[in-house]
């Protein structure tokens, strides 16, 4: 079997393979990653302990009730002397005992330091879903320039595919030439090496692919092994201007309002580091039983006890040597510092979306031009094939136009989805990312 039919045969069995893959669309990408990403379930557990936290269980307000049991048993030898030498004794006294009790402490006021930790604790809690939606919108850009990597090295394969058609083609028209005396032995063995050289291009990306494939895979939470088809076609339909983009960005951008729920979670930390300077007024209550049984040696055989009791206790620290004083000013140092990182987040905020909406610009431009390159090598080759079927042009010229023309598709494929991956970058900075329609 010679090298043509062995391509052919390698070529013919990778495309029967994909006929039969699965077709993995954008929708279903992110259905699969919203629930089996192994980040983005990690973030909605985060959440989930947030949530728990922020619970009326976790605030204070509920009284703490307690209770005891216990039974007791004594077996004594007692000897008392009187003021005139004498002595009494007892031996073996024995004596057993039950008891039980049931108490309740609950605060009645602590400064408002449980009211101003409880609404604290909802605000974590909010932090807590920021924080997963910008996981979520993370992995998700993540796994949408995997899924155009797939695409991309998808469709290059597809044009060296037809690139090795053409070289086989052309070999076998040298190889005929060559038995008709009209060409050389050594034209045969320049379409030969180029033969081989988009066969080995073939494979590499092949391997690319397959490798591409395994780490969206990953991302998805699936079995990397698992073979699928994408969908290459990819829309350029919205027109971005800065002051529209930084206007939403300032409004929805994840890590602009993470930094202004950490400012309001700072300023109820320095409430609650306040609320050390008020006294604390607590209700302690408690029911007890208790019995005490006793042999013939005790005056009583039997005792017992039951009742209630009922206080009020106030704390309060006076003068703890400065300590709360150093916890309030140093609190709000903090709180100021979080006004710096929401400036300086702001200003990055412009920055990253002035620079990105230029990036996808320039990417628009420069698909459109590597668009109008296609075309104009495609007609260079059309033109580059009449000419070498009348032998107008050698061998080494045709090749050069297929492979400038190859070349050129590469390049358009690169713009492409470089441009579709700036765009996604300008949605999650403007925090449209999950909204958005693919």
């Amino acid at each position: 079997m010679n090298i043509k039919n062995i391509v052919t045969l390698f070529i013919f069995i990778g495309f029967c393979t994909a006929e039969a893959q699965e077709l993995l669309t954008k929708e279903n990408a992110v259905s699969l990653a919203l629930e089996n990403n192994y980040g983005i379930k990690l973030a909605k557990n985060n959440t989930e302990i947030a949530k728990n936290n922020a619970s009326v269980f976790n605030s204070d307000y509920l009284p703490r009730i307690t209770g005891n049991a216990g039974v007791d048993y004594d077996n004594n030898n007692s000897e008392f002397t009187l003021q005139n030498g004498s002595k009494i004794e007892t031996n073996g006294a024995e004596s057993n005992g039950y008891n039980a009790a049931v108490g309740l402490n609950y605060t009645l006021f602590d400064g408002l330091g449980r009211s101003y930790n409880y609404k604290k604790l909802k605000e974590v809690y909010n932090l807590s879903e920021l924080e997963a939606k910008t996981v979520i919108q993370n992995e998700i850009l993540q796994i949408f320039a995997l899924y155009y990597e797939v695409a991309r090295i998808s469709e290059n394969q597809k044009n060296i595919v037809e690139s090795l058609e053409i070289s086989k083609s052309r070999l076998t028209r040298v190889e005929y030439g060559f038995n008709y005396g009209q060409n050389t032995r050594l034209q045969i063995l320049n379409a030969e090496v180029d033969v081989n050289n988009d066969s080995i291009r073939y494979v590499n990306e092949k391997r690319l692919l397959a490798n591409a494939k395994r780490d969206l895979n990953l991302k998805l939470g699936r079995e990397v092994t698992e073979n699928f088809n994408v969908e290459a076609d990819v829309e350029f339909n919205r027109i971005f201007e800065f002051n529209s983009l930084l206007a939403k960005a300032t409004v929805q951008n994840y890590e602009l309002q993470k930094i202004e729920k950490s400012i309001e979670i700072g300023e109820y930390d320095v409430k609650i580091s306040k609320s050390d300077l008020y006294p604390s007024l607590n209700l302690v209550s408690s029911y007890g039983y208790n019995q005490t049984n006793n042999d013939n040696s005790f005056n009583y055989s039997k005792q017992q006890f039951n009742g209630f009791n009922a206080g009020v206790n106030l704390n309060w620290n006076i003068f703890d040597g400065g300590n709360t004083k150093t916890r309030i000013e140093n609190t709000k140092i903090l709180a100021d510092n979080l006004q710096v990182q929401k400036e300086e987040t702001s200003n990055r905020l412009e920055r990253n979306v002035a620079n990105a909406l230029e990036i996808y610009n320039n990417a628009i431009f420069i698909k459109n031009a590597e668009g109008k390159n296609v075309e104009t090598n495609n007609n260079n080759f059309e033109r580059s094939v009449e000419q070498f079927k009348l032998g107008q042009i050698t061998s080494i010229e045709f090749r050069l136009a297929q492979v400038n023309l190859l070349n050129a598709k590469y390049n358009l494929n690169d713009a492409k989805y470089q441009a579709k991956t700036a765009e996604l970058v300008l949605l999650q900075l403007t925090g449209e990312l999950l909204d958005a329609e693919f």
